[in-house]
């Protein structure tokens, strides 16, 4: 199967959806112009479809190996890094300070998105340089910004995210490196690292590790946690590169997935670093690189869905089985109700989820650019709610959908020679990595719903019934139907939220969290409403098959996804209750 990304679908949810059109004449923004849209989607395209999708069953068969010179990444891919860096895609949002072309974080998401969809072994080096730069941006000194962005924003070198360590998963303040200072200012890291993607290769001159240590007298726990900057090769006065650093990769790990993305257990034996931000606070710098990443893995699942909805439809244009109304003969699949209701599902849910990333990166962009206060604050408010949807609803969907391809494909779903099959193992690390989903529901109930007594919520719902009248007010009996579905979809969500709040207040948090997922869940689901209502409403300009899919779309998931949310709302007040309550019974614990 060629992936071929969809063009006008990914312009229309940028534009037309996502609200891209907010950035246009902003001073940041100088540069964007939306008639530069098409062609940037149209490039990273061709380098997706041309040169990534070929690698990506070749990389997984492969994968990459630990020589004793260091990781060899898997055959192809210094050359396709090689085209991506020449390309200038690293640099697309990068500020044009530091070498980048300044333009939009959500255009940048969508040029991902390709590659992610292409190649997502491959689409994980420069997500994690994403962050790097992003961290340097936000915490770094004169000196380290210039040292190490204009390598960083060009693609010369590659940048990595250190937390994880063998005894340190999600408890990140559990963490054993050690940082010692030394008389020039430096400071000596030593520790072991695992998970560490693309913690060592040969694709670029040098790779910029970001690593969490605690220095001698740090307090206990993730109060006591600093950040680091520890290149591979040291970098020179002159920006040339030095010797060696006492930092090399011992280890691959085998994985189920993404087996040419090296996931490296990475030792640090009194390596040379430098401090980012202030002593032990850390965890806060880097959870600027963690929110870039969390974002970047929300759009993997759409990538991941997008690429497996096309293996699909394909595979059943194809496969001929059973009789089919007006069909000779064996018919193909994609005659069959069922399959058809499969595909759908698959295609409706990427969508809602391409417009939820889509409009959280626009969030970011206008809570960094804007020039007026009252918009900035509200735009970090809305990032702030849809960045643990974007990662915890999107990655959940990407495996749904990558498993609803593998049943498309039938038996030959299960065999290793189908991208099918090599799409749901890559698709599942997505829910694990960058804070599980899980923490991200509780991120979301114990953080960005109660951290703003619920008005981030209140906000968003505001806009969802928003949508609902202006669908409602088209007349058109579709989108009225479509309108009181989500209506109904924002109610329920309202209560559930106003639950949350009062369970959180009278500190039963305990019966919060054990709904927290689910209450996630519908959170998605009525926010990725909202959106395919939007556009189906927004697809009313446009001509012939464009605006009938928008429509088909909203309306297979209203009545397939918005009409259940009524009904859900007991679950997460009352599910955590049997369990709660009967933890001995069923866990054997108090």
């Amino acid at each position: 199967m060629a992936y071929d990304a969809p063009l006008n679908d990914m312009a229309f949810a940028l534009q037309s959806v996502a609200g891209l059109s907010r950035l246009e004449g902003l001073e940041a923004f100088g540069n964007y112009d939306p008639e530069l849209i098409t062609p940037i989607l149209e490039e990273a395209n061709k380098l997706a479809r041309d040169v990534l999708a070929p690698l990506n069953a070749s990389g997984d068969a492969h994968g990459a190996v630990l020589t004793e010179d260091g990781v060899r990444a898997a055959p192809g891919f210094a050359d396709a890094y090689a085209q991506f860096r020449e390309g200038g895609w690293m640099g697309l949002s990068a500020p044009e300070e530091w070498g980048g072309q300044g333009l939009p974080k959500a255009l940048a998401l969508a040029v991902m998105e390709m590659f992610h969809a292409a190649n997502m072994s491959f689409g994980l080096c420069p997500m994690l340089s994403f962050g790097a730069v992003e961290a340097l941006l936000a915490h770094g000194t004169d000196d380290q910004k210039q040292a190490y962005l204009p390598n960083l924003v060009a693609g010369n070198w590659t940048g990595t995210m250190n937390l994880t360590e063998p005894q340190a998963g999600s408890d990140v303040g559990a963490l054993k490196t050690r940082a010692v200072p030394k008389e020039d200012g430096s400071y000596a890291i030593s520790g072991q690292k695992i998970f560490i993607t693309w913690g060592d290769h040969d694709v670029a001159e040098n790779i910029i590790h970001l690593v969490l240590a605690r220095l001698p007298d740090a307090p206990a726990g993730s109060r006591g946690i600093s950040l680091f900057i520890v290149p591979k090769f040291m970098v020179e006065a002159d920006g040339s590169l030095g010797a060696r650093n006492a930092v090399k990769c011992i280890g691959l790990e085998k994985k189920m997935g993404i087996h040419a993305s090296p996931t490296c257990v990475m030792e640090y034996d009194g390596a040379t670093g430098w401090l980012i931000g202030q002593e032990n606070k850390g965890l806060a710098c880097m959870f600027t690189m963690m929110n870039s990443a969390r974002l970047n893995v929300g759009l993997e699942g759409v990538a991941v869905g997008e690429a497996a909805y096309q293996t699909a439809l394909e595979y059943a244009q194809e496969r001929k089985q059973g009789k089919a109304p007006g069909i000779e003969g064996p018919a193909p699949i994609l005659h069959h109700a069922d399959v058809r209701r499969t595909l759908t599902t698959m295609r409706a849910r990427v969508a809602a989820a391409r417009s939820i990333c889509y409009a959280c990166g626009v969030a970011a962009d206008l809570a960094e650019a804007s020039p007026d206060q009252t918009t900035r604050a509200a735009a970090k408010m809305r990032e702030d709610l849809l960045t643990p949807i974007a990662k915890a609803w999107c990655t959940d969907m990407g495996v749904d959908v990558a498993s609803l391809g593998v049943q498309i494909h039938g038996g030959m779903g299960f065999m290793g020679e189908t991208l099918a099959g090599q799409l749901y193992r890559d698709s599942r690390i997505a829910p694990i990595y960058e804070g599980t989903n899980g923490i991200q529901a509780i991120d979301l109930v114990g953080r960005k719903l109660t951290g703003t007594n619920g008005e981030s919520m209140r906000v968003m719902l505001g806009e969802v019934e928003a949508t609902a009248a202006d669908a409602r007010a088209t007349n058109d009996p579709q989108l009225v139907q479509i309108a009181d579905r989500l209506r109904a979809g924002a109610e329920a969500l309202r209560e559930a939220s106003d639950w949350m709040l009062e369970a959180m207040k009278d500190r039963d948090q305990d019966k919060a969290l054990a709904g927290a997922t689910a209450y996630l869940a519908l959170a998605g689901d009525v926010i990725g409403g909202h959106f395919l209502t939007r556009a189906a409403v927004a697809a009313r300009g446009e001509e012939g098959s464009f605006r009938a899919r928008q429509l088909a779309l909203a309306g297979f998931f209203s009545e397939t996804v918005l009409a259940t949310a009524p009904g859900r709302v007991s679950g997460i007040t009352e599910g955590g209750s049997p369990f709660l309550d009967n933890s001995e019974a069923l866990f054997g614990i108090a």
